[in-house]
């Protein structure tokens, strides 16, 4: 089967280490399944994986990829959930289970015509989502997910700001927080991206570390050190951080005296659940929520996918289709 790996580590230019050729088609264990690819959406966690982040040079190849919608071998529609892991290692949330990976981690990924996973790791595609929407939702969307509901607690009425619109998270977030019934700010240093986040629905947009009108309820954090400060001075009195990610840097000043002075929770968050990509699956197919698709390139031709992903011009999800 033809499928995109990474052949080769390459800190600093990672898409020098991708192959894109032939690969052994998969052979699955006593239950697992086998899911011929329909479409598949990038991640920076494969630019992270070309770099070497999280995997070493003895475990190359690996095909690369975390989301994707297929059929399944029993002929059924299906999306993708990329944490292979054991809920009953996690106390009921595989997220926490010390063993637990995501496709392309330890197990061939997803930018293949055919990928391998647990049985149980298939969610069933809704019909009124298409084939590169539903490719979509797996690791960004998931994440996003997770972050405002399960470790956010966001209600209804609620004030959130995004950090760093145009993220596949951050769009992700902006999205399903308005479907959620919050008020929704985001911040860019792109004028552009502020533009697309009010098309998005976001209520108002800000330069990054721009004063807000008031304290709000919840942040959602993934650039790490360039907005930690903000971040933190941005939040009432009890407010919470979500944070998944840290692109501009993971060693911010914590600024201890206003986290425990004005009793504020620091929460961090990794991917999701089953469960929760089965509600986010129901949310998207329910409300008409669909995720934001930047670009589509064929398998075929996914070096310009990657260098698109990697000049940071995306401003949604890149998708790949088989």
């Amino acid at each position: 089967m033809f499928a995109v790996s990474a052949a080769s580590i390459h800190p600093d230019n990672p898409i020098e280490g991708l192959y894109l050729g032939d690969h052994a088609d998969p052979e699955p264990p006593e239950g697992w399944a086998v899911v011929d690819v329909k479409a598949a959406a990038l991640n920076h966690h494969d630019l992270w994986t070309l770099k070497g982040v999280g995997i070493k040079a003895e475990q190359l190849p690996i095909i690369l990829g975390c989301d994707a919608a297929g059929i399944a071998d029993d002929g059924t529609e299906v999306i993708v959930h990329a944490v292979i892991g054991d809920p009953a290692a996690g106390g009921g949330d595989e997220t926490l289970d010390p063993k637990r990976s995501l496709l392309s981690e330890v197990y061939n990924g997803t930018l293949a015509e055919k990928v391998m996973v647990p049985r149980r790791n298939l969610v069933a595609k809704p019909a009124a989502l298409s084939w590169q929407e539903a490719a979509c939702l797996p690791t960004a969307w998931l994440t996003a997910y997770r972050m405002l509901t399960t470790r956010g607690a966001l209600t209804a009425g609620q004030t959130v700001v995004v950090q760093g619109a145009g993220g596949g998270v951050a769009t992700a977030a902006i999205v399903l927080a308005k479907a959620l019934g919050a008020r929704v700010w985001t911040t860019s240093r792109d004028e552009a991206k502020r533009a697309r986040a009010l098309e998005l629905g976001a209520d108002d947009v800000f330069e990054s570390g721009a004063r807000l009108p008031e304290r709000v309820d919840l942040v959602i954090e993934t650039v790490g050190q360039a907005t930690w400060d903000h971040s933190l001075k941005s939040l009432r009195p009890g407010g919470r951080i979500v944070v998944s990610g840290a692109t501009s840097g993971a060693a911010p000043s914590a600024d201890l005296n206003r986290v425990f002075f004005l009793q504020l929770s620091v929460i961090g968050s990794t991917m999701g659940t089953l469960g929760e990509l089965q509600a986010l699956t129901a949310l998207c197919a329910d409300q008409g929520v669909r995720p934001l698709i930047d670009s589509e390139f064929s398998l075929r031709d996914a070096t310009s996918a990657f260098e698109r992903l990697a000049a940071g011009e995306a401003f949604g999800k890149i998708v790949l289709t088989a």
